[in-house]
């Protein structure tokens, strides 16, 4: 199946498949789909993610302890 346009229907398109000097071409497209099958992704978090999760909650919970203990010892 051709994407290419009818060139019986196809204005300014001269015999022998040219177009007139200051015409635009026809358009088509390049390609036609994947040249091939695209591999599957994993849907599994990396270990490093949760590495670098956990680090965050850790250190966030070490900023709370700290910024409590701060304002207790003002009061």
């Amino acid at each position: 199946m051709s994407m290419d346009p009818d060139p019986d229907r196809t204005p300014d398109l001269e015999p022998g498949g040219g177009v007139r000097p200051g015409s635009t071409p026809p358009d088509t497209p390049q390609t036609s789909g994947l040249s091939a099958p695209e591999p599957r992704t994993s849907n599994n978090f990396p270990p490093t993610g949760v590495g670098a999760v956990a680090l965050i909650v850790i250190l966030a919970v070490v900023f709370l302890v700290v910024a409590i203990g701060i304002i207790v010892t003002i009061i």
